[in-house]
């Protein structure tokens, strides 16, 4: 089998099999791709020695960081399993061979006065005011990912029960408590410019969908790109001065809940984290909130306010 054929058998495997997104799934296959590119088209995929993988990663040096190398020796690495359980090889050519080592990253977020004014940042004046007052209410509310949101149907949300099921990597499900803020503001958005929205468009007999909680101008589904230029602009209208994506109000919940006393375990199952180690990240995070208040607060601190 050729490189090219296999590539394409695995990209089908992670759509189909493992429900990964369209974007998860270009990725992979565009780091896979850039691996073949380097190979000779007739070469098969059982002929690959650790030789040609080590010139392969030795070249990514230099012009990539080493997050970026280790995600794609980590594609590579998911590739040759895939080929092994399938018997397209018998041996894996990428098991002895090492990355480099990454920092662990602390996650940008927001503090809690930056987020109570990014969600007063909607102002009447905004077409979408209301639908984009929901959106950032629930993403900060939840915790989601862009992508989850963008997915979530009218039937994923209990407004009553104040929950919400969510579609995560690899569809898994799982529920998640939304706030009462966030309730309100869906609220409202329903009953205002989402209902205005639809009528508008059957009248003029153009297609919708009815299903998506949130929808565009034109009564389609919101995409990731478009909330996330939303809540960019909402950032520098309220005038923070650190990149605003629904990524630093996911990582905006996990701090404050951990420092507010949540369980990790708790935030683990609230983000949809597959393993705990993903969500240890934000324990750095606590960590150094829990030694600012050490310093300002205990006699033997390093802070003025000691009274």
């Amino acid at each position: 089998m050729k490189v090219a054929e296999s590539i394409s058998l695995f990209c089908r495997w992670l759509e189909h099999e493992k429900g990964y997104s369209p974007h998860t799934v270009a990725g992979y296959n565009r780091d896979l791709l850039e691996f073949s590119g380097q190979l000779d088209e007739s070469v098969s995929i059982d002929a690959l020695s650790a030789a040609e993988i080590r010139k392969f990663i030795i070249g990514l040096h230099g012009r990539n960081g080493p997050s970026t190398v280790a995600r794609k020796l980590s594609a590579l690495r998911s590739f040759f399993r895939y080929l092994q359980r399938q018997s397209i090889i018998s041996t894996n050519p990428i098991e002895n061979i090492t990355g480099p080592k990454v920092g662990r990253s602390i996650p940008n977020f927001l503090t809690v006065d930056q987020v109570f004014a990014l969600l007063e940042a909607p102002v009447e004046a905004d077409r979408f005011v209301h639908r984009d007052r929901a959106i950032l209410e629930l993403l900060y509310s939840t915790g989601i990912r862009v992508a989850e949101l963008v997915s979530a149907d009218l039937d994923d949300l209990d407004l009553k029960g104040e929950m919400l099921r969510v579609r995560g990597k690899g569809n898994k499900e799982r529920l998640v408590p939304v706030g009462r803020p966030a309730v309100e503001a869906i609220r409202a958005y329903q009953m205002g410019e989402r209902t205005a929205l639809l009528t508008r468009q059957l009248i003029r007999e153009k297609a919708v969908d009815d299903q998506a909680l949130f929808l565009n101008n034109r009564g389609g589904r919101l995409t990731t790109r478009s909330v996330e230029r939303f809540v960019d602009k909402y950032g520098s209208r309220a005038g923070l001065q650190i990149p605003v994506t629904p990524h630093a109000l996911r990582h905006s919940f996990a701090t404050h809940l951990l420092e507010m006393g949540a369980d990790l375990r708790s935030v683990q199952e609230l983000l949809g984290h597959a393993s705990l180690s993903t969500t240890q990240k934000y324990t750095h995070l606590t960590l150094d909130h829990l030694s600012r208040i050490y310093d300002s607060s205990h006699p033997l601190g390093d802070g003025e306010d000691n009274s």
